[in-house]
């Protein structure tokens, strides 16, 4: 267990409220496992079917149980930067599964949507959602019963989780995920930053924003800011689905070619015809859980995750609620400085020592639990190390440096960012959400100020081009939830906030809505529950009310009395417009089914 005392108290909890979860889970996992390979009870016709298109050789190896052959789910297209490196990875992975004695097969694939494209736009109402679409599309790829272990292609936002959702689903096969890695480094984050914010003050015009922006994003991998995206890549490491030192190795290089080698033969070694059989819903435990939190805070992570880990977390029988991760919050110091929590980039992280670095200060200072199992082996201890490339191809580890190579960017546990993650979770009459602050100057902490209410980012966006915000205030910006539109991230709302903040006034957003890793400078409580569209007090809030946010108590109040709360009638708009355009109609069914955001906002779990 973690040394931490509060942190293993923590851990604890979440073990002692999974419990008859977690059991049903495991029981069901371990039945499942104890049926075997399952291509030798397969009918004639179906394994035909299977191995219709394999090699001779192949074909024979896969008519029998003693050959393994792993499953390949991919989210691979061309249209997303970080997913188009993954057009070349089945054919490695076939070639390095045959030199080790295996095969492997295109599962499935699953949609990938990229949430830059889609920011502000109609096809972000379908981007959460996308989440548990590709859990399921995943499950229909593994369905037909072909596979000794999974290997997972993805990386960005919806993405990971979904197949995280999925590989815990079929948790009785090992699986191990594949990283394509991020993008070299082009426009700094911090000046396209500030192009956009001259950009919403109607200082520069589109060819300058547009050149800005294309600098910025330019060629194959992750966006290089440390939004969801490279959020999910740290998670996979330090929650043990990566290979050591693997995640943020950029692609095209012949270390990345090396590492999805490596992970293709780790995943035929780590199948029940091995002699280290990992199944991953038995690998995943709440240990592993609460290492991801922890590395999610000591990051300053994307906010996104307060949806996904609890999300994540049930698919294997595991209770993760908002009051586990701020408390863990109040304990973990932030050691990382990454846009927008910083000026550098994921380059600059992975420079200065990167998850090896990392995950040796936590265990230095007992703050992860080492005592976990991976998909290299048992103990965390073993992801405290660099990759390299050998002289003969082959992937290489070493011991992380003692010293970050860039105490700007990496910092030790002795001298922290700050002193806590800051990641907070509020409570009030308002009911619950979750803040970051990590981003948040000290004197913002704290605001109280009156209602403007909106009910779209549209209606912000041109009350502020009308010069008519101004003022002090807290936006509420509601009807932003998963059964109200899908939840779509709010990222648009941060270039005109920033500039009225940068005027000198005092301003925040509330809203029920998500916003991202990529926001930053502005106080934002988000994920607000219950939603307006469920009549929570949100749906409650008139303009001109007092709101007193307040991110160092945890709290989220309106300044009004009880009873004249409890006496108001909930706002109902008409969402109509949010119904059909660009697949929104076929998502109907997602938003009357979906839960809560503090259960994570899920059509698959909260029932």
């Amino acid at each position: 267990m973690s040394s931490h005392a509060r942190i293993s108290a923590i851990t604890d909890r979440i073990v002692e409220r999974s419990k008859p979860t977690r059991e049903r889970y495991l029981e069901r996992l371990r039945a499942a496992a104890s049926k075997g390979v399952q291509r030798s009870v397969l009918g004639c016709a179906n394994l035909a079917h299977g191995f219709a298109v394999c090699s001779p050789a192949d074909k024979d190896a896969l008519a029998g149980d003693h050959i393994p052959n792993l499953g390949i789910i991919t989210a691979y297209n061309d249209m997303l930067s970080a997913h188009q490196p993954f057009e070349t990875y089945p054919a490695i992975i076939r070639e390095a599964a045959a030199e080790a004695g295996g095969v492997a097969q295109v599962a499935g694939g699953v949609p990938a949507m990229c949430d830059g494209v889609t920011q502000g736009q109609p096809g972000m109402e379908l981007s959460l959602f996308s989440r548990d679409l590709i859990a399921m599309s995943a499950g229909v790829g593994l369905s037909h019963n072909m596979f000794d272990a999974a290997l997972f292609l993805g990386v960005c936002d919806k993405i990971v989780p979904g197949l995280v959702i999925a590989a815990l689903s079929f948790g009785h096969l090992p699986s191990i995920f594949v990283p394509a890695g991020p993008m070299t480094t082009g426009l700094p984050n911090d000046e396209k930053s500030r192009v956009r914010q001259l950009f919403a003050e109607g200082k520069v015009g589109r060819a300058e924003l547009l050149e800005a922006e294309s600098k910025s994003y330019h060629g194959p991998g992750t966006c290089t800011f440390y939004g969801t995206a490279n959020s999910n890549q740290m998670l996979m490491e330090i929650m043990g689905f990566h290979l050591p030192g693997s995640s943020f190795i950029n692609p095209g290089t012949p270390l990345r070619e090396a590492l999805t080698r490596e992970a293709a033969k780790r995943a035929l070694a780590i199948t029940a015809l091995g002699n280290e059989f990992t199944p991953a819903g038995e690998m995943i435990d709440e240990r592993s859980v609460v290492n991801g939190v922890v590395g999610l805070h000591a990051t300053g992570g994307s906010t996104n995750h307060t949806l996904h880990l609890v999300a994540m977390a049930r698919a294997a029988g595991i209770q993760l609620t908002w009051q586990d991760i701020a408390e863990l919050s109040e304990v973990v110091p932030l050691l990382a400085r990454v846009y927008p929590n910083g000026l550098a980039d994921v380059n600059h992280f992975q420079a200065a020592g990167g998850m090896g670095f990392l995950i040796k200060e936590l265990l230095k200072h007992g703050l992860v639990h080492d005592d976990v199992r991976t998909v290299f082996g048992q103990g965390l201890e073993a992801y405290a190390v660099d990759a390299r490339l050998g002289e003969n191809g082959t992937v290489q580890r070493e011991p992380s440096p003692e010293k970050s190579h860039d105490p700007k960017v990496l910092s030790s546990i002795e001298t922290p960012f700050q002193a806590n993650g800051g990641l907070k979770m509020l409570r009030g009459n308002l009911g619950k959400a979750v803040i970051k602050i990590s981003a948040v100057k000290p004197e913002r902490h704290i605001i109280e100020a009156p209602a403007i209410i909106f009910h779209s980012q549209q209606e912000l966006q041109d009350a502020f081009k009308e010069g008519k915000l101004n003022r002090d205030f807290i936006a509420v910006v509601r009807f932003q939830g998963p059964k109200a539109n899908g939840m779509p991230e709010l990222h648009k709302l941060t270039p005109p906030l920033g500039v009225l903040q940068d005027r000198g006034f005092r301003v925040a957003l509330l809203t029920d809505g998500r916003m991202s890793g990529a926001s930053g400078k502005v106080p934002a409580a988000i994920h607000v529950t219950p939603e307006a569209v469920d009549g929570g007090p949100i749906a409650r809030i008139r303009d001109g009310d007092i709101i007193r946010l307040d991110a160092i108590k945890g709290t989220l109040e309106l300044l009004v009395d009880a009873a004249d709360l409890a006496e108001r009638e909930p706002v109902i708009v008409d969402l109509s417009d949010n119904e059909f355009g660009m697949g929104r109609e076929l998502f109907a069914p997602f938003r009357r089914a979906v839960g809560a955001s503090d259960q994570g906002a899920s059509v698959l779990f909260h029932h």
